[in-house]
């Protein structure tokens, strides 16, 4: 893992844009809450969007929601735009988008101003990810 800090950015694009990476190469970590109250962590590449039908079907749920900024942060101890499995306040189970498999990704570092960079398939065997096809394409893309 590698902690590489940068300047505030507005937008995932800024990011990538400052890290001189793709967007795609920015994995974005949603905190997602089930209809019981408890949250999975969905990991999508950055040029993606979470597809809700493919991940209620691979979870084997009906309902999935994102949470307030509230929740997420009581949920995961992060902030929007900070979160991350790694260190989170619980153990969410992770699943992650089949698309970052074998790739050097940059991800939130828990604060802002930080991006992590960290090996895609260590972290997904770290915590037991399930890999799945759970994005789609940006709307308008």
């Amino acid at each position: 893992m590698e902690l590489r800090e940068r300047p505030a950015a507005r937008s995932l694009e800024e990011a990538a844009a400052l890290l001189g990476i793709a967007p795609a190469s920015i994995v974005k970590t949603l905190v997602v809450k089930r209809a019981d109250d408890t949250y999975l962590f969905a990991l999508i590449p950055g040029d993606r969007a979470i597809s809700w039908p493919k991940l209620r079907a691979v979870v084997g749920v009906n309902k999935l929601q994102l949470p307030d900024p509230q929740r997420a942060l009581q949920a995961t101890g992060y902030e929007r735009g900070t979160i991350v499995p790694i260190g989170s306040t619980t153990d969410w189970p992770v699943f992650a988008d089949e698309a970052i498999v074998g790739q050097r990704i940059a991800m939130g570092a828990g604060a802002h101003g930080y991006s992590l960079f960290v090996d895609a398939d260590e972290l997904i065997a770290a915590y037991g990810a399930t890999v799945a096809d759970i994005s789609q394409p940006l709307a308008g893309e």
